[in-house]
Order: C-alpha cells, then sequence, then structure tokens
C-alpha cells in the first residue's frame, strides 16, 4: 500500500464515519446532544475533504 491507498482508505473511513454520526445526531439524540453528534459528523467531512485533496500531493 502506498501513500496513496492509505489516503483513500482514510477518506473513506471518515466519510462513513460521518454518516454515522450524523444519522445519529438525527435519528437518535432528539435534544441537544443529536446537534454536536451532527457538528462533529460535518467536522468528519472536513477532513475527508482534506484527505481527499492531498491524494496524489505527497
Amino acid at each position: 500500500m502506498n501513500k496513496n491507498t492509505v489516503l483513500a482508505w482514510a477518506t473513506f473511513i471518515m466519510i462513513f464515519m460521518g454518516l454515522l454520526l450524523i444519522a445519529l445526531g438525527a435519528f437518535r439524540y432528539d435534544d441537544v446532544a443529536g446537534w454536536g453528534f451532527a457538528a462533529v459528523g460535518v467536522g468528519f467531512f472536513a477532513n475527508a475533504w482534506v484527505f481527499n485533496a492531498l491524494k496524489g500531493r505527497m
């Protein structure tokens, strides 16, 4: 596995975890904690975007 493959897997895992956290915030927690889970999920999407942008540049 080279660097691009590792970044591709990291991007996939971050997108999956982001979707999972947003789903937890939307469907599991109805109070203020749901907003926190959704915000962290959006943060995971931002990190995945950075990892995807780094592919081929490192």
